[in-house]
């Protein structure tokens, strides 16, 4: 993707949005060469409904069950008695999730990373769903961040919303359906318009003036 590009799109459709590029830092996701999907998503479980830091500790607990090895492996993973799971901050409900990601990776659900890369949006949403505990949010930000997609648009999330009615003084949030309409004059860049909605909630001032 031409950041360039994006960027002169982007504030074309508005001063309000060319005003937040300005003040903001800049998006700077590149495209994905390679991502190992049972890793990352084993990640997105561990860090669901938690701060970064207790998140971290519990994903690092989860990690030193298995020393010596650089990457999770989902057949040992399934293996692993859910009371040592349990024992490492795990819930019961991210526990079950975890096991049936292992088994969704090695049954093929689950695309390698080479065959995930060469899917689209829809497709990878569609098959990394099926999996206990991934909703289409987490599958959305494995787009926009680990594999660099540029048009990823993940009208649930509250960042998202509240950055855009701050954006635009909006004293209400929008509705995932009325953003799914307004985000259309961001394509094919929505994933940078999501980047700088989130970035405008680092900023304390109005950014409509």
């Amino acid at each position: 993707m031409d950041h360039g590009k994006a960027h002169r799109h982007l504030a074309n459709t508005d001063p309000r949005m060319a005003r937040l590029i300005a003040r903001s830092r800049r998006y700077n996701i590149a495209p994905a060469v390679s991502i190992r999907p049972f890793d990352a998503l084993a990640e997105s479980i561990a860090y669901q409904q938690l701060s970064g830091k207790a998140a971290a500790t519990i994903f690092g607990r989860v990690r030193a069950l298995y020393p010596k090895r650089k990457w999770l492996d989902p057949e040992q993973l399934l293996a692993t008695p859910d009371e040592s799971l349990r024992a490492a901050g795990l819930s019961r409900a991210k526990t079950a999730a975890l096991k049936d990601l292992a088994a969704k990776t090695i049954d093929g659900t689950v695309p390698s990373g080479r065959a995930l890369l060469r899917m689209s949006d829809d497709e990878i949403i569609a098959r990394l769903t099926q999996v206990r505990g991934i909703g289409r949010w987490t599958v959305e930000m494995l787009l926009l961040f680990d594999l660099g997609r540029p048009d990823v648009w993940p009208v649930d999330d509250y960042g998202v919303r509240k950055g855009f009615a701050k954006t635009f003084g909006r004293r209400k949030l929008p509705t995932p359906k009325q953003l799914v309409k307004i985000g259309e004059k961001w394509r094919p860049y929505r994933s940078v318009a999501a980047w700088y909605f989130w970035r405008a909630l680092d900023q304390p001032e109005k950014l409509q003036s």
